[in-house]
């Protein structure tokens, strides 16, 4: 094969690679980048599989207060760290509706502390679209059904007492809290990286694209802010956050310094890339044509690594989650009585209540899946995002 052969095989067996089953070769090389590109992220199973849990999780996100049993924020003393309940489907060997077991408290006479058995006695069947606390979907739609739960007792406005993931010590469901818990966290990710993406491709095109003063005032920006360490810097900038403020204003104060901090890698990145392409023809002709740098930066130069662009914002949203998770656990971020990850997982602080109530680390676990998922899923786009290479 000759040397200019070459880069054609390579495409060629690249297309192939791509090319989905049963497809049509005259198909395969008149289909475009973003058909290309789904095309072979397809042939990605694990990322397709962590690409289902992603959004499975943002499903949650739509509808926390349909999934939720209880309402999360309401404190029973008496129900105190209940283990979880197990969800049981047989009688022996015979099927049945999934159905719980009743609870029954006894008092240690050595600790004092109540603890909690199941009842064998008492089977309560667990049933679908149940009424319970009022909500509002989205904010506007009253409601009270949910998707699950126990009926209730005889002359009480509440539905009888289901612990899938167990209580607290103030007698909380952490089922309910973990999927109010999942808008937040998971939320949270998606507004700070488009934050993050707006700065970085700003400051950075702008940084490449003009050089000069330009490039060195923001350069020194950026050194200045990788230079500071990390935790000092979240515990300035969380500080300087009135203690007075609401959950919505805190919400939007720790996505902002989350991305302060974030920007300045791909800043970089896209600064690196403007550097080799700013003296490309087609950027000299805009600028003869007389296009602004904003247009140049956003409709000229950015579309040339859109591959680039997505792996760094899928890579980045776990990062970002993460910075939520640790301030908050660190009692510096999202603050009671709005609910995160991190809000259920500083109720886990001590050793104490580790010890006694193990259950309280399952959020830990939604945070581990979700961050593994999400790297998945931008391996599987990195990889899809460049057809061609």
């Amino acid at each position: 094969m000759s040397e200019d052969q070459k880069p054609l095989a390579t495409l060629a067996d690249s297309l192939e690679e791509a090319r989905p089953v049963n497809l049509d070769e005259s198909e395969l090389f008149v289909a475009g980048q973003w058909q290309l590109m789904w095309w072979r992220f397809r042939r990605h199973k694990l990322a397709l599989i962590a690409t289902s849990v992603v959004l499975f999780f943002y499903l949650i996100c739509l509808m926390p207060e349909f999934l939720s049993v209880h309402e999360p924020r309401s404190e029973e003393s008496t129900r105190a760290y209940i283990p979880p309940q197990g969800i049981n489907f047989f009688d022996g060997w015979k099927p049945q509706l999934p159905y719980v077991y009743g609870l029954k408290g006894e008092r240690n006479l050595e600790t004092r502390a109540m603890e909690w058995k199941a009842d064998k006695e008492v089977k309560r069947t667990i049933k679908y679209f149940v009424d319970g606390h009022e909500y509002k979907w989205f904010g506007l739609i009253p409601s009270n059904t949910h998707l699950f739960g126990l009926d209730y007792e005889v002359g009480k406005k509440d539905p009888l007492p289901l612990y899938i993931f167990g209580s607290d010590r103030m007698g909380r469901d952490v089922w309910s809290r973990i999927m109010y818990g999942t808008r937040v966290s998971m939320s949270i990710g998606l507004v700070a990286v488009v934050l993050m993406m707006f700065l970085g491709i700003l400051l950075g095109g702008l940084s490449g694209l003009r050089g000069g003063m330009t490039d060195l005032v923001i350069q020194r920006i950026i050194e200045f802010l990788r230079a500071i360490p990390t935790i000092p810097l979240w515990l300035a900038l969380a500080a300087a956050v009135p203690a007075d403020w609401g959950v919505l204003k805190i919400y939007f104060a720790i996505t902002i310094i989350i991305s302060l901090i974030e920007w300045t890698r791909l800043a970089r990145e896209v600064r690196g890339r403007f550097l080799s392409m700013r003296e490309e023809d087609f950027v000299v002709a805009s600028r003869l044509y007389g296009s602004s740098e904003i247009r140049i930066i956003f409709r000229q130069m950015l579309p040339s690594f859109y591959s680039h662009i997505i792996a760094s914002t899928t890579l980045a949203i776990p990062a970002i989650i993460l910075s939520e998770t640790a301030l908050s656990f660190l009692g510096l971020g999202i603050r009671p009585p709005a609910i995160s990850w991190g809000v259920l997982l500083f109720e886990a602080q001590t050793l104490q209540a580790v010890a006694k109530a193990g259950w309280l680390m399952i959020p830990g676990l939604f945070v581990l899946v979700s961050i593994l998922c999400m790297n998945f899923m931008g391996d599987g786009l990195r990889d899809a995002a460049d057809p061609y290479a």
